[in-house]
């Protein structure tokens, strides 16, 4: 990537590199929302569909990290 690359494409791969960190401490997608909107200034809607793009590219995956969410209490109740 170069420097100053502002493409939609280049700012999405960003986006979903946030979200694969906000994942690693076991955040869910309303946490890490709220997480990118706050220090990376990231809009909410953004976060939220590029979030729900990769379930749909990553099903098994995303159902296992809710499963193991759940089983470590870590799911919210909205």
């Amino acid at each position: 990537m170069a420097l100053g690359d502002d493409s939609p494409a280049s700012y999405i791969h960003m986006v979903q590199h946030l979200i694969e960190r906000c994942m690693t401490f076991g955040m869910s997608m309303e946490e890490c929302m709220e997480t990118l909107s706050k220090r990376a200034d990231v809009q909410p809607v953004v976060t939220s569909t590029v979030w729900k793009e990769l379930e749909k590219e990553n099903k098994e995956f995303f159902d296992k990290y809710k499963q193991l969410r759940s089983e470590k209490g870590g799911v919210s109740s909205s």
